[in-house]
């Protein structure tokens, strides 16, 4: 074995010596009778080697047609190996598009378009060939070509479907009702009827059977079993497989379709001429025949699917081929509507047979999604629909990985829809919540792009809370069955965690309890992945809130910033994460509307004046400080009054006089420079605007200058952190000293903080200064 990403590197500075010798020995090695794990692991060095190199290579010819030759390999492994090392070489000369229907069909489909991309062959004109041999009757073309033909066929229009031309596409449409619709309904492969006397002549033609063992009543599908399968079941079998497939790439753009007249129709098969006719005796068009056939083989399916099978493997198949059903119904409905009202009522048959089954829920999104883009139209109830979707699914189903990713993906795919016609999904939020709680890497990409579309008026409270107890939320569903569940005072505080609605409470009055009980928790690798991802959806859920809030909502949501900094469960970089993004929009809210600072000036004037918050929360402390001193101002607010503005500085001024006359309490570090710093520019700017408080800031700072030219302070360790703090407030003193110039500086004026200098040259001057005053 080898190391892949060494390889890489080794491979751009192998000899030219060294290279000829390993194509030799790969030589030998494909020239011995048994092709063993030496030869795969030197064929999968040999496509790291080519595709590591800058330049495309030229292999030397034999080994070039020895790996060619692996492409008839019975082994698939080989097959894509060859085909993958080609793609990387540049063709022997004259081999350049040397692939047709006959080479091409023995490989796999994965191999022969990966192969055809590399050689630069003419995917249009392999599809005429392969549709040619569509055409051909039975015996002229090789037992295993036809079923080899759909397969690449299908890959080469994922890759470009282009490649088909209208004619191609109606002679495809009359092959697809034949296979699907006409395939024989008698077992392959010699079946025998059973007896005594049985023998090459005796042999009867076998009916195929259902999967519950009774004979099959009607056409032939994907659910019929048998001993063995004739050509044109196995058609019919790759046909379904690339139905939906084809009917999204060349049926849901409608085109105008030329009427049938009699010399096209015997241009097609027989059968397909005989199944062309509706019960008004009119001749469909070639679309239009392969999507009633779609819909008849479907309902077929979804009868079938009710029928009890012997084998697991078989039960799994039946739901597999529900999915594939009810997609494609979804189809031919949303090409012709008026397939609705005859599929409705199946469906809905369906989604009661399979509702109370939670086994069947990667089958129930697929009905979701035909109740989502035909139930209004037919005007049925779908409320039923939602409250499984958005109810039971993510409530029982969270630790299901295959449905949180096909259900996040539904609701992707469905955003705009959701939002205008589900009331249901912006509520749903606590229950969506549980698949990123409980397995965050894989789902944080869907709830990135989810998360805007559930912020709304009504929900952006609730929501903000639900997202700082998202590691909550993991911790519980970890738990499932703790002891706090079964003591009653404590059962109500998770039950409102695991609540599937919004509406019920914004969040619970004992958070801290909440917190004590899950501390042991917060270590949990589940837990801490969870608390990872709740940063980045905190700055997109700001974002949103951002753009179209009202001031009344801002001013709300304030609030729960200042609430919640102090209660989130102790995951010490999970805590300071939160108060990062806290502090970032809390600026951006402020800035955008100043008056919120005079609308919530009680509460953050209350936070501003606990000393504690400056050891516990530096990082929100100090911008609430910074948004308290740049906008209570008669500027941002004519609400402003100078006692609100003389009790912003009293309680400002009591914390910094506090911080800097004692030790820190006990675990505490001393109090961060920048704090010190801001609450002494809040002060000032606070004092420039109300000029009576002039003379105690001065005093303040007069006192700091002439306490610290004793040394060092208990209340700052470093020695440059503290010249730092005393330089500051002798230049705010400087400053204070001309209380008109300190209030311009301090508290510049619109057209100094946004200027337009090149519209006016006479207001140059604030330019030059700050020019100035940063060199």
């Amino acid at each position: 074995m080898f190391n892949p990403c060494a390889l890489c590197v080794i491979s751009r500075e192998i000899q030219e010596s060294e290279l000829q010798k390993f194509y030799s020995r790969l030589v030998k090695l494909l020239q011995g009778k048994e092709l063993g794990h030496e030869t795969i692991d030197s064929l999968q060095r040999l496509h790291l080697i080519l595709s590591a190199t800058k330049y495309t290579r030229t292999l030397p010819p034999e080994l070039q047609k020895k790996v060619q030759s692996l492409l008839s390999s019975p082994k698939e492994h080989f097959q894509v190996l060859s085909s993958a090392v080609l793609r990387e070489t540049l063709p022997l000369s004259g081999q350049e598009g040397n692939y047709n229907q006959e080479n091409i069909s023995q490989l796999n489909s994965h191999a022969a378009v990966l192969l055809l991309s590399q050689v630069g062959a003419d995917l249009s004109s392999l599809c005429a060939q392969l549709l040619r041999s569509l055409e051909s009757r039975q015996s002229e073309v090789p037992a295993h070509s036809l079923t080899h033909t759909l397969p690449i066929l299908n890959t080469i229009l994922t890759l470009s479907p282009e490649c088909l031309t209208d004619d191609h596409v109606t002679l495809l449409n009359k092959k697809l009702v034949d296979w699907l619709r006409y395939a024989s309904i008698t077992q392959g492969g010699g079946a025998s009827s059973g007896g005594f006397f049985t023998g090459p002549r005796s042999r009867q033609p076998v009916p195929t059977a259902e999967l519950d063992g009774a004979v099959s009543g009607d056409f032939f599908t994907v659910l019929c079993v048998g001993q063995g399968f004739t050509e044109d079941q196995w058609m019919n079998v790759y046909s379904f497989s690339m139905l939906r497939h084809w009917l999204l790439t060349y049926h849901s753009v409608l085109t105008p379709e030329k009427p049938c007249d009699d010399r096209s129709e015997v241009d097609g098969s027989v059968v397909s001429i005989v199944s062309a006719t509706s019960s008004s005796g009119r001749l469909l068009p070639p679309k239009e025949r392969l999507r009633e056939k779609s819909f008849q083989y479907c309902l077929r399916l979804i009868e079938q699917s009710d029928r009890k099978a012997h084998r697991k493997t078989d039960t799994d198949l039946q739901k597999a081929c529900l999915v594939e059903a009810v997609c494609i119904l979804d189809c031919v409905c949303e090409e012709d509507a008026s397939l609705v009202f005859r599929a409705f009522p199946c469906i809905k048959a369906l989604f009661g047979r399979l509702s109370s089954d939670l086994s069947f829920a990667r089958v129930l999104l697929p009905i979701a999604q035909f109740y989502l883009n035909h139930g209004e139209m037919a005007a049925v109830d779908c409320e039923s629909v939602w409250k499984l979707v958005f109810g039971r699914f993510p409530a029982e189903l969270f630790n299901d990985h295959f449905l949180a990713h096909e259900l996040l993906r539904f609701l992707r795919l469905n955003l705009k829809s959701l939002q205008h016609r589900v009331p249901q999904y912006t509520r749903s939020f606590p229950n969506l919540l549980k698949f990123l709680a409980w397995d965050s890497p894989a789902v944080v990409d869907d709830f990135v792009d989810l998360l805007p579309s559930l912020v709304t008026a009504g929900t952006a409270v609730e929501l903000l809370h639900t997202l700082l107890d998202l590691p909550c939320l993991s911790a519980t569903l970890v738990l499932q069955s703790p002891d706090a569940y079964r003591n009653p005072s404590f059962r109500g505080l998770f039950l409102f965690l695991l609540r599937g609605d919004a509406g019920s409470g914004d969040t619970i009055d004992r958070l801290s309890t909440l917190h004590e009980l899950l501390a042991e928790t917060a270590d949990w690798p589940r837990v801490v992945q969870c608390a990872q991802t709740v940063p980045l959806l905190l700055h997109i859920f700001f974002n949103t809130v951002i753009t179209g809030a009202d001031e009344k909502l801002l001013s709300h949501l304030i609030l729960v910033m200042l609430e919640r900094s102090s209660l989130l469960l102790n995951i010490p970089e999970y805590n300071k994460e939160i108060q990062r993004v806290f502090s970032s929009h809390l600026l951006r809210f402020c800035k955008l509307h100043p008056s919120l600072v005079v609308d919530q000036s009680h509460e953050l004037l209350e936070f501003a004046g606990a000393t504690a918050n400056v050891y516990s929360k530096e990082g929100i402390y100090t911008h609430v400080v910074w948004v308290l001193g740049e906008y209570l101002s008669v500027s941002c607010d004519s609400r402003c009054s100078v006692r609100l503005i003389t009790s912003c500085f009293e309680a400002l001024e009591a914390v910094l006089f506090e911080i800097t006359s004692s030790v820190p309490p006990p675990g505490a570090d001393c109090p961060a420079p920048r704090v010190v710093t801001t609450l002494m520019s809040a002060l000032a700017k606070l004092a420039s605007r109300s000029h009576d408080l002039i003379p105690r800031v001065s005093l303040f700072l007069s006192k700091l200058r002439t306490l610290t030219r004793g040394g060092s302070v208990a209340w700052c360790s470093d020695e440059e952190d503290l010249v730092a703090i005393v330089t500051r407030g002798e230049e705010l003193w400087s400053l204070l000293k001309a209380p008109g110039v300190a209030q311009s500086v301090l508290t510049p004026p619109p057209h100094v903080t946004t200027p337009q200098w090149h519209r006016d040259t006479n207001v140059a001057m604030p330019l030059r200064l700050r020019s100035a005053g940063c060199l």
